[in-house]
């Protein structure tokens, strides 16, 4: 007879790298099925857990959410500080940056998906306002970039709206690649740097 690894009961313990198998198992099932969709027993199976033990780590589903839209946030911020340390002139951070978040969504779809393009409503309560809360703070250090190419006289137009279009072409091509793989795209490099040369083509001056 077949056994099925996934419904092997695992060994306690292994903390961290537990509570990290249950995080990459939960995106796979949020993505796949929906948020309504996904239950703790299906994430519970897919790790070889049993639904209590998996309580264990977390105590409901939105913390899971929660959870892994946090660790998004997180890591999009480190990233941007790691460009902002570097000795560039603010034309050449902004678009470290926007590259930093364009590759971070390719590199991490799922992760993405969840964290920008999850109904709030999924995000309930505290989870929802701490989630808020890092989204505010990423991209206000991204906004601050944008400031600083404004104070270098380098920027057309305000920096508010700057950020903010340079954020939804960042988005754009992200979301509409990770949700429309079977689209005749074009290779995906030459259309991530000629969306990021023409977004700040249009919006810097010459």
């Amino acid at each position: 007879m077949t056994i099925n690894p996934r419904s092997q009961r695992k060994p306690k313990g292994e903390g961290h790298a537990r509570r990290a198998e249950i995080l990459a198992a939960a995106e796979r099932i949020f993505v796949e099925h929906g948020y309504e969709g996904a239950t703790i027993r299906k994430i519970a199976d897919d790790v070889g857990l049993s639904s209590t033990a998996l309580y264990m780590h977390f105590s409901e589903k939105s913390e899971i959410l929660h959870e892994i839209c946090r660790r998004a946030f997180s890591a999009l911020l480190e990233a941007n500080e790691a460009v902002i340390s570097q000795p560039v002139d603010p034309e050449a951070r902004l678009r470290l940056m926007l590259r930093a978040y364009v590759d971070f969504g390719f590199e991490n779809p799922n992760a993405y998906r969840l964290a920008y393009m999850t109904r709030p409503i999924e995000l309930r309560e505290g989870a929802q306002s701490a989630a808020r809360e890092l989204g505010h703070e990423l991209f206000r250090s991204f906004e601050k970039a944008v400031e600083d190419v404004e104070a270098a006289g380098l920027l057309r137009g305000d920096a508010r709206t700057a950020a903010q279009a340079l954020w939804a072409g960042g988005h754009g091509v992200v979301s509409l690649m990770i949700t429309k793989p079977y689209f005749d795209w074009v290779d995906r490099e030459a259309l991530v740097v000629t969306l990021i040369d023409g977004l700040l083509a249009g919006l810097l001056k010459p």
